[in-house]
């Protein structure tokens, strides 16, 4: 039996669990699992996740006859990360009835070569699990580490400025997204259509124009008292616009080497307002943009991150 579990495809096997023993139903878990979760997901998505991978059975596992046996599976990066994904792959673990030993925080950094999750159960629900976390870790953390480029380079030239995650994320995944992004530092600048007001030039198209906009700015702000009027615009309407009375402008492509008198110039009209750069905002620029003092930086950039190579090892007990 030994030599047939060598032979599972893909993942490292090696001897016995050091312990010898699988731990009992009595052992605790990782404590994480026991604080306040950060997202809030339904247990059908997460059901959803396996049943997307294993819809049926295990037919591997079957032919082989190795479902019933113990073992244990530990996660581990070849390359160093932030770690995002843990809280929901932990979620999966218990639907699947494998137990958590010890596993590495949302948000912490993890070294290239290092273990940040180590569970035990039976090899078929081992397998179960082991393709579905490893993906959630891959993406997710990937999504965190660049998040965390991009927050530690802006606040390194302004601390007080904050990197926001646009609403132009995956389909579907916006949760996960969101999770991973928080897990690096940063914000959700709009998670929906629901939550904020943003008027850009679409909505103008629609509305006669910006100086019809601009003209009824007072009795459009009446009708939102409990909610902040921002509006995406260039330089030469982000003057207008600060002296009409918006409370926020989300500067629209304005190359960073514009943007630090421009925003120096609106504050002189409206300390108060509220500025935002965004479009094309990436690691590489968003130092440049926050010394701009805006007070947040809009990006995608986070969501294109690269897959981590991450994987798995799997010993029997």
């Amino acid at each position: 039996m030994q030599g047939v579990r060598a032979g599972l495809a893909g993942v490292q096997l090696q001897g016995a669990c050091e312990t010898g023993v699988c731990p009992t139903q009595d052992e605790p878990i990782c404590h994480q699992e026991k604080e306040k979760r950060v997202l809030r997901m339904s247990d059908a998505r997460v059901e959803s996740f396996v049943a997307e991978d294993v819809p049926y059975v295990d037919l591997t596992c079957a032919v082989l006859g190795v479902g019933e046996e113990p073992g244990e599976m530990e996660y581990y990066t070849r390359e160093e990360c932030v770690l995002a994904g843990g809280e929901v792959a932990q979620r999966v673990m218990g639907k699947l009835g494998c137990r958590v030993v010890s596993c590495r925080r949302d948000g912490e950094r993890v070294a290239a070569g290092e273990t940040f999750m180590v569970v035990r159960g039976r090899a078929l629900d081992l397998h179960a699990a082991w393709k579905v976390c490893l993906n959630l870790f891959d993406h997710l953390s990937a999504v965190a580490t660049k998040t965390r480029a991009m927050v530690d380079a802006a606040h390194a030239a302004n601390p007080r400025c904050e990197v926001l995650t646009t609403r132009k994320s995956m389909t579907g995944a916006k949760d996960l997204l969101t999770s991973a992004v928080m897990a690096g530092g940063a914000f959700p600048h709009r998670l929906g259509l629901s939550e904020t007001i943003l008027v850009f030039d679409h909505h103008l198209t629609f509305f006669g124009g910006f100086d019809a906009f601009v003209e009824q700015l007072p009795a459009i702000k009446s009708r939102c008292i409990e909610k902040k009027l921002f509006v995406e615009a260039d330089a030469e309407r982000a003057r207008v616009l600060a002296r009409a009375g918006v409370d926020g402008i989300q500067f629209d492509k304005v190359p960073a080497i514009d943007l630090g008198p421009l925003v120096r110039e609106l504050r002189a009209i409206d300390p108060h307002l509220t500025l935002i750069a965004a479009g094309g905002v990436n690691p590489g620029n968003a130092g440049a943009y926050a010394a701009c003092g805006v007070d947040g930086l809009a990006t995608t950039a986070p969501f294109a991150a690269k897959p981590l190579d991450m994987s798995v090892r799997m010993r029997a007990c």
